[in-house]
């Protein structure tokens, strides 16, 4: 099994991981609910996601968006089996044993841990069309 540390230098070679970073609403979700709540997301998601050895939907089970969790398993490689075997030496076809879910959770929250040190990301502006704004917010439907 990897070291978290070698495992997070391969991963900041890899340009489509580095381009993973909660949004503001994930930002903000682990703010307001706090570690232990998303350590327990964290837990159920492995569990019912990636633990099985058969997953269902297996390569496309985890979003790409939706909630930090999800976010952190695209960044750290954790998002199927087959990014499982690749980049953690944990074979496919079988269930995952305790210690392999447990390292996932932790790769998952030490990512979303680095995350929370960053500065918070700026809340994305609302678009609103220009004939709408003209018209004071409403509509010309006539």
């Amino acid at each position: 099994m990897n070291t978290l540390d070698h495992l997070f230098q391969r991963l900041a070679r890899s340009p489509f991981r580095q381009r993973f970073h909660l949004g503001s609403a994930e930002y903000r979700y682990c703010q307001e609910k706090g570690r232990a709540l998303v350590e327990q997301h964290t837990a159920e998601f492995v569990r019912a996601r990636l633990a099985p050895a058969e997953p269902a939907n297996e390569g496309k089970q985890t979003p790409m968006r939706g909630h930090p969790v999800f976010i952190a398993q695209h960044a750290t490689a954790t998002c199927c089996r087959g990014c499982l075997s690749k980049w953690h030496d944990i074979p496919p076809h079988q269930p995952m044993s305790e210690e392999q879910q447990q390292w996932v959770c932790e790769v998952i929250l030490h990512w979303i841990n680095h995350e929370m040190q960053r500065p918070a990301p700026p809340e994305k502006a609302v678009k609103k069309g220009r004939q709408q704004e003209e018209n004071g917010g409403q509509l010309d439907l006539l």
